[in-house]
Protein backbone atom coordinates (compact mmCIF):
# COMPACT_ATOMS: atom_id res chain seq x y z
CA UNK A 1 0.00 0.00 0.00
CA UNK A 2 2.91 2.46 0.45
CA UNK A 3 3.61 2.44 -2.70
CA UNK A 4 0.09 2.74 -4.30
CA UNK A 5 0.20 6.08 -4.67
CA UNK A 6 3.34 6.68 -6.87
CA UNK A 7 2.01 7.58 -9.97
CA UNK A 8 0.16 10.04 -8.50
CA UNK A 9 2.72 11.33 -6.57
CA UNK A 10 4.70 11.78 -9.66
CA UNK A 11 2.58 13.74 -11.93
CA UNK A 12 1.72 16.17 -8.93
CA UNK A 13 5.98 16.70 -8.11
CA UNK A 14 6.20 17.05 -12.15
CA UNK A 15 3.92 19.42 -11.83
CA UNK A 16 5.46 21.03 -9.00
CA UNK A 17 8.94 21.14 -10.89
CA UNK A 18 7.69 22.63 -13.87
CA UNK A 19 6.63 25.97 -11.87
CA UNK A 20 9.81 26.19 -9.98
CA UNK A 21 8.53 25.76 -6.74
CA UNK A 22 10.76 22.67 -5.56
CA UNK A 23 15.19 22.44 -4.30
CA UNK A 24 17.08 19.92 -3.31
CA UNK A 25 17.47 20.76 0.31
CA UNK A 26 17.27 17.40 1.35
CA UNK A 27 20.81 16.33 0.14
CA UNK A 28 23.11 18.55 2.10
CA UNK A 29 26.01 16.78 4.33
CA UNK A 30 25.00 15.74 8.11
CA UNK A 31 21.23 17.04 7.94
CA UNK A 32 19.82 14.01 7.36
CA UNK A 33 19.48 10.21 8.31
CA UNK A 34 18.07 7.04 7.78
CA UNK A 35 17.13 3.72 10.61
CA UNK A 36 18.09 1.52 7.91
CA UNK A 37 18.33 0.60 4.38
CA UNK A 38 15.29 1.09 2.28
CA UNK A 39 13.54 -1.53 0.61
CA UNK A 40 9.99 -1.39 -1.84
CA UNK A 41 7.64 -2.60 1.09
CA UNK A 42 8.69 -0.01 4.08
CA UNK A 43 7.33 3.37 3.65
CA UNK A 44 9.26 6.18 3.16
CA UNK A 45 8.65 9.22 5.59
CA UNK A 46 10.62 12.64 6.21
CA UNK A 47 10.79 14.39 9.51
CA UNK A 48 11.68 18.08 9.10
CA UNK A 49 13.15 18.83 12.54
CA UNK A 50 14.17 22.45 13.37
CA UNK A 51 17.81 22.08 14.82
CA UNK A 52 19.71 19.49 16.71
CA UNK A 53 21.12 21.55 19.51
CA UNK A 54 18.23 20.81 21.66
CA UNK A 55 17.94 18.27 23.83
CA UNK A 56 14.36 18.23 23.23
CA UNK A 57 14.60 17.91 19.28
CA UNK A 58 17.50 15.04 20.03
CA UNK A 59 14.94 13.13 22.07
CA UNK A 60 12.20 13.59 19.39
CA UNK A 61 14.28 12.23 17.12
CA UNK A 62 15.13 9.37 19.32
CA UNK A 63 11.71 8.90 19.86
CA UNK A 64 11.17 8.64 16.27
CA UNK A 65 13.87 6.35 15.50
CA UNK A 66 12.86 3.99 18.34
CA UNK A 67 9.21 4.14 16.14
CA UNK A 68 10.71 3.71 12.64
CA UNK A 69 12.56 0.34 13.84
CA UNK A 70 10.29 -1.22 15.42
CA UNK A 71 7.23 -0.40 12.30
CA UNK A 72 10.09 -1.21 9.58
CA UNK A 73 9.49 2.38 8.20
CA UNK A 74 12.29 4.22 6.02
CA UNK A 75 12.75 7.28 8.16
CA UNK A 76 14.97 10.49 6.86
CA UNK A 77 15.87 13.32 9.49
CA UNK A 78 16.08 16.78 8.05
CA UNK A 79 18.05 19.56 10.06
CA UNK A 80 16.58 22.48 9.14
CA UNK A 81 19.40 24.63 11.33
CA UNK A 82 16.77 27.00 12.81
CA UNK A 83 15.72 28.32 9.00
CA UNK A 84 12.63 28.09 8.11
CA UNK A 85 12.81 28.65 4.48
CA UNK A 86 15.45 24.99 4.59
CA UNK A 87 12.04 23.77 6.28
CA UNK A 88 10.11 23.92 3.09
CA UNK A 89 12.66 23.46 1.22
CA UNK A 90 12.87 20.08 2.88
CA UNK A 91 9.00 19.15 2.10
CA UNK A 92 9.21 20.06 -1.31
CA UNK A 93 12.07 17.74 -1.76
CA UNK A 94 10.56 14.69 -0.13
CA UNK A 95 8.00 15.67 -2.70
CA UNK A 96 9.76 15.24 -5.43
CA UNK A 97 11.50 12.08 -4.11
CA UNK A 98 7.95 10.52 -3.64
CA UNK A 99 8.03 9.78 0.12
CA UNK A 100 4.88 8.36 1.79
CA UNK A 101 4.47 10.84 4.82
CA UNK A 102 6.27 13.82 5.89
CA UNK A 103 6.84 14.96 9.68
CA UNK A 104 6.89 18.36 10.07
CA UNK A 105 8.45 20.38 13.78
CA UNK A 106 7.70 23.85 11.75
CA UNK A 107 9.29 26.88 13.10
CA UNK A 108 7.00 29.07 10.80
CA UNK A 109 3.32 27.65 11.29
CA UNK A 110 1.57 29.98 8.63
CA UNK A 111 4.77 29.77 6.31
CA UNK A 112 4.84 26.02 5.97
CA UNK A 113 1.64 25.97 4.71
CA UNK A 114 2.14 26.04 1.12
CA UNK A 115 4.54 22.97 1.23
CA UNK A 116 2.14 21.51 3.24
CA UNK A 117 -0.29 21.32 0.85
CA UNK A 118 1.96 20.65 -2.20
CA UNK A 119 3.09 17.58 0.16
CA UNK A 120 -0.61 16.92 0.71
CA UNK A 121 -1.79 17.46 -3.12
CA UNK A 122 1.29 14.86 -4.34
CA UNK A 123 -0.24 11.86 -1.76
CA UNK A 124 1.91 12.57 0.88
CA UNK A 125 0.34 11.86 4.44
CA UNK A 126 1.00 14.93 7.11
CA UNK A 127 1.90 14.61 10.46
CA UNK A 128 2.67 17.89 12.82
CA UNK A 129 4.32 17.85 15.83
CA UNK A 130 4.48 20.50 18.28
CA UNK A 131 3.65 23.31 16.72
CA UNK A 132 -0.08 23.34 15.33
CA UNK A 133 0.19 23.94 11.65
CA UNK A 134 -3.64 25.11 11.55
CA UNK A 135 -4.23 23.45 7.90
CA UNK A 136 -6.81 20.98 6.28
CA UNK A 137 -3.50 19.87 4.76
CA UNK A 138 -2.69 17.99 8.14
CA UNK A 139 -3.33 14.64 8.66
CA UNK A 140 -2.86 14.64 12.37
CA UNK A 141 -1.24 16.60 15.32
CA UNK A 142 0.98 15.44 17.81
CA UNK A 143 2.53 16.99 20.99
CA UNK A 144 1.64 19.33 23.82
CA UNK A 145 -1.37 21.90 24.23
CA UNK A 146 0.78 24.24 24.79
CA UNK A 147 -2.29 26.92 25.99
CA UNK A 148 -2.85 24.47 28.46
CA UNK A 149 0.09 24.03 29.85
CA UNK A 150 0.86 27.50 29.92
CA UNK A 151 -1.86 28.20 31.79
CA UNK A 152 -0.78 25.22 34.70
CA UNK A 153 2.91 26.76 34.16
CA UNK A 154 1.11 29.96 35.55
CA UNK A 155 -1.32 28.05 38.31
CA UNK A 156 1.69 26.97 39.93
CA UNK A 157 3.48 29.77 40.03
CA UNK A 158 0.58 31.13 41.90
CA UNK A 159 0.17 28.68 44.25
CA UNK A 160 4.01 28.44 44.68
CA UNK A 161 3.45 32.24 45.28
CA UNK A 162 0.71 32.00 47.76
CA UNK A 163 2.90 29.57 49.86
CA UNK A 164 5.50 31.70 49.98
CA UNK A 165 3.68 34.46 51.18
CA UNK A 166 4.72 36.62 48.00
CA UNK A 167 1.65 38.89 47.26
CA UNK A 168 1.74 40.39 43.88
CA UNK A 169 4.81 39.37 42.15
CA UNK A 170 6.87 40.88 40.10
CA UNK A 171 7.98 38.81 36.84
CA UNK A 172 10.42 38.72 33.75
CA UNK A 173 9.87 36.76 31.23
CA UNK A 174 12.51 35.41 28.94
CA UNK A 175 10.69 34.48 25.28
CA UNK A 176 11.69 33.83 21.98
CA UNK A 177 9.06 36.00 20.23
CA UNK A 178 10.33 34.76 16.86
CA UNK A 179 8.46 31.31 18.07
CA UNK A 180 5.02 30.78 17.78
CA UNK A 181 5.00 28.20 19.95
CA UNK A 182 7.17 29.94 22.94
CA UNK A 183 4.60 33.19 22.76
CA UNK A 184 1.69 30.73 22.77
CA UNK A 185 3.67 29.71 26.46
CA UNK A 186 4.30 33.23 26.92
CA UNK A 187 0.57 34.99 26.33
CA UNK A 188 -1.48 32.30 28.01
CA UNK A 189 1.26 32.14 31.35
CA UNK A 190 0.63 36.02 31.34
CA UNK A 191 -3.09 35.77 31.45
CA UNK A 192 -3.20 33.18 34.27
CA UNK A 193 -0.87 34.87 36.33
CA UNK A 194 -1.91 38.70 36.04
CA UNK A 195 -5.46 36.90 36.76
CA UNK A 196 -3.76 36.57 40.30
CA UNK A 197 -2.87 39.66 40.61
CA UNK A 198 0.79 39.38 39.41
CA UNK A 199 2.70 41.89 37.49
CA UNK A 200 4.87 41.12 34.55
CA UNK A 201 7.33 43.82 34.96
CA UNK A 202 9.38 43.62 31.11
CA UNK A 203 9.82 40.40 28.50
CA UNK A 204 13.25 40.12 26.53
CA UNK A 205 13.90 38.44 23.46
CA UNK A 206 16.35 35.85 23.62
CA UNK A 207 15.39 34.41 20.08
CA UNK A 208 15.54 30.49 21.04
CA UNK A 209 19.29 30.84 21.06
CA UNK A 210 20.81 30.11 24.74
CA UNK A 211 24.06 32.80 24.59
CA UNK A 212 21.26 35.40 23.18
CA UNK A 213 19.25 34.55 25.91
CA UNK A 214 22.03 34.82 28.46
CA UNK A 215 22.46 37.99 27.84
CA UNK A 216 18.99 39.00 27.33
CA UNK A 217 18.60 37.49 31.13
CA UNK A 218 21.51 39.53 32.09
CA UNK A 219 19.99 42.53 31.44
CA UNK A 220 16.57 41.98 32.65
CA UNK A 221 18.09 40.85 35.71
CA UNK A 222 20.31 44.22 35.71
CA UNK A 223 17.58 46.53 34.76
CA UNK A 224 15.02 44.79 37.43
CA UNK A 225 16.10 44.56 40.72
CA UNK A 226 12.44 44.74 42.17
CA UNK A 227 11.80 41.46 39.79
CA UNK A 228 11.08 38.33 42.16
CA UNK A 229 10.79 35.74 39.48
CA UNK A 230 11.90 34.91 35.99
CA UNK A 231 9.81 33.13 33.47
CA UNK A 232 11.35 31.26 30.27
CA UNK A 233 9.64 29.87 27.42
CA UNK A 234 12.09 27.01 26.16
CA UNK A 235 15.28 25.57 26.54
CA UNK A 236 17.45 28.02 25.10
CA UNK A 237 15.33 30.66 27.17
CA UNK A 238 16.02 28.39 30.36
CA UNK A 239 19.44 27.78 29.80
CA UNK A 240 20.14 31.04 29.33
CA UNK A 241 18.31 32.51 32.33
CA UNK A 242 19.86 29.86 34.94
CA UNK A 243 23.73 30.85 33.37
CA UNK A 244 22.43 34.76 33.44
CA UNK A 245 21.46 34.01 37.23
CA UNK A 246 24.49 32.85 38.41
CA UNK A 247 26.72 35.25 36.44
CA UNK A 248 24.39 38.16 38.20
CA UNK A 249 24.43 36.27 41.59
CA UNK A 250 20.75 36.82 41.73
CA UNK A 251 20.13 33.76 43.06
CA UNK A 252 19.06 34.43 46.51
CA UNK A 253 16.41 37.27 44.74
CA UNK A 254 14.74 35.58 42.29
CA UNK A 255 13.40 31.60 41.79
CA UNK A 256 13.15 30.76 38.33
CA UNK A 257 10.34 28.97 36.27
CA UNK A 258 10.54 27.74 33.01
CA UNK A 259 10.09 24.58 30.40
CA UNK A 260 12.41 22.13 29.26
CA UNK A 261 14.96 20.24 31.18
CA UNK A 262 18.76 20.23 31.00
CA UNK A 263 21.37 19.29 33.20
CA UNK A 264 21.49 23.11 33.99
CA UNK A 265 17.98 23.45 34.91
CA UNK A 266 18.65 20.16 37.41
CA UNK A 267 21.31 21.92 38.74
CA UNK A 268 19.43 25.21 39.52
CA UNK A 269 16.78 23.06 41.34
CA UNK A 270 19.08 21.36 43.53
CA UNK A 271 20.52 24.53 43.76
CA UNK A 272 17.16 26.12 45.30
CA UNK A 273 16.39 28.85 42.41
CA UNK A 274 14.95 26.99 39.71
CA UNK A 275 11.34 26.27 41.25
CA UNK A 276 9.74 24.21 38.21
CA UNK A 277 10.11 23.34 35.12
CA UNK A 278 7.58 22.34 32.74
CA UNK A 279 8.93 19.34 31.33
CA UNK A 280 7.28 17.59 27.64
CA UNK A 281 8.00 14.16 26.30
CA UNK A 282 9.44 14.90 23.33
CA UNK A 283 10.61 11.37 22.72
CA UNK A 284 7.24 10.32 23.46
CA UNK A 285 6.12 13.05 20.52
CA UNK A 286 8.43 11.33 18.00
CA UNK A 287 7.22 8.06 18.87
CA UNK A 288 3.37 8.47 18.28
CA UNK A 289 4.33 10.63 14.92
CA UNK A 290 6.20 7.76 13.46
CA UNK A 291 3.11 5.18 14.38
CA UNK A 292 0.63 7.85 12.77
CA UNK A 293 2.38 8.24 9.61
CA UNK A 294 3.02 4.44 9.54
CA UNK A 295 -0.78 3.99 10.28
CA UNK A 296 -2.01 6.59 7.65
CA UNK A 297 -0.02 5.05 4.70
CA UNK A 298 -1.45 1.83 5.84
CA UNK A 299 -5.18 3.23 5.28
CA UNK A 300 -5.75 4.11 8.68
CA UNK A 301 -8.04 6.52 9.80
CA UNK A 302 -6.41 10.04 10.85
CA UNK A 303 -6.47 10.20 14.64
CA UNK A 304 -6.53 14.45 14.29
CA UNK A 305 -4.83 14.90 17.43
CA UNK A 306 -2.36 12.85 19.59
CA UNK A 307 -2.26 14.85 22.85
CA UNK A 308 1.40 14.18 24.80
CA UNK A 309 0.69 15.56 28.71
CA UNK A 310 3.17 17.38 30.78
CA UNK A 311 4.87 17.16 33.92
CA UNK A 312 5.96 20.34 36.25
CA UNK A 313 9.34 18.83 37.68
CA UNK A 314 10.24 20.09 40.93
CA UNK A 315 12.49 19.25 43.84
CA UNK A 316 9.82 16.67 45.15
CA UNK A 317 9.78 14.92 41.33
CA UNK A 318 13.31 15.40 39.96
CA UNK A 319 15.02 12.55 40.38
CA UNK A 320 13.66 9.94 37.38
CA UNK A 321 14.67 12.94 35.44
CA UNK A 322 18.10 12.95 36.07
CA UNK A 323 19.49 9.59 34.34
CA UNK A 324 18.58 11.79 30.92
CA UNK A 325 20.18 14.64 31.78
CA UNK A 326 23.61 13.72 33.55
Amino acid sequence: MARSTRLIRLTAATTILATGLLSAACGSSGDSGSSGDSGEDRPRVGLVQINQQAIFFNEMNAGAQQAAKEANVDLTIFNANDDAAKQNEAIDNFVQQQFDAVIVVAIDVEGIKPAVKIAKDAGLKVVAVDAIVDSPAVDTQVGVDNAAAAQQAGDFVNKWAQAQGVSAPKIGVVGALNSFIQNIRKDDFNKTVEGAGAKIVQTVDGQNKQETAMTAAENLLTSRSDMNIVYATGEPALLGTVAAVKSQNAADRVKVFGWDLTKEAINGIDEGFVAGVVQQDPKTEGYEAVKEAKALVGGAQAKKKIDVPVTIVTKDNVDPYRATFK
